[in-house]
């Protein structure tokens, strides 16, 4: 999985690769509004400068192979300047696969943004192309976000299942 892929699915944030969506869940609290597998980290995120009204994925669940269009809705309280950065960790199931610092402003520009994000309304639409390589199994994406004087900005995550193409039970009688 590219780095700007999972910056573009979580930090619109974010979201999330996947084919099968696990239907574990730690808590209504977490869940970000609207059709998607993506959570907040922890319940408490009114100091953060994002304010997520929703989050939508299409297909949901999404598809290896297919193009997933993500919509995200929110509202900044304040300018989000250069020197904002990402936290990103992608597991394959306890595997880590990434783990990096990543320049916010550098790669907010996959979902057709550019700093400095000003304070207001931010509307987010943007098509991505799944590979159909994707290895089958669990994956978990989370993405700590902070600004430039390290005020968070959000905190998002996703656990995601790809499963094996093609796989289904046939049984002849």
């Amino acid at each position: 999985m590219r780095l700007s892929t999972a910056i573009t699915l979580l930090s619109a944030a974010l979201a999330p690769v996947a084919a099968s969506i696990s239907n574990v869940r730690r808590g209504a609290d977490l869940k970000v509004p609207g059709d998607s597998p993506i959570e907040y980290c922890s319940p408490d995120h009114a100091d953060d400068i994002l304010t997520i009204e929703s989050i939508d994925l299409s297909p949901n669940p999404p598809l290896a192979g297919e193009e997933l269009l993500i919509t995200a809705v929110g509202k900044t309280s304040q300018d989000i300047e250069e020197g904002a950065y990402v936290l990103l960790q992608v597991k394959y199931g306890l595997i880590r696969l990434i783990s990096t610092t990543a320049d916010l402003c550098e790669q907010i520009t996959n979902v057709d943004l550019e700093c400095p994000i000003k304070k207001g309304d931010l509307s987010i639409t943007k098509a991505v192309a799944l590979p159909a390589e994707i290895p089958p199994g669990k994956y978990t994406v989370s993405a700590d976000v902070y600004s430039a004087n390290d005020e968070p900005i959000t905190c998002l995550q996703a656990t995601v299942v790809f499963p094996r193409a093609g796989f289904a039970l046939n049984f002849e009688l």
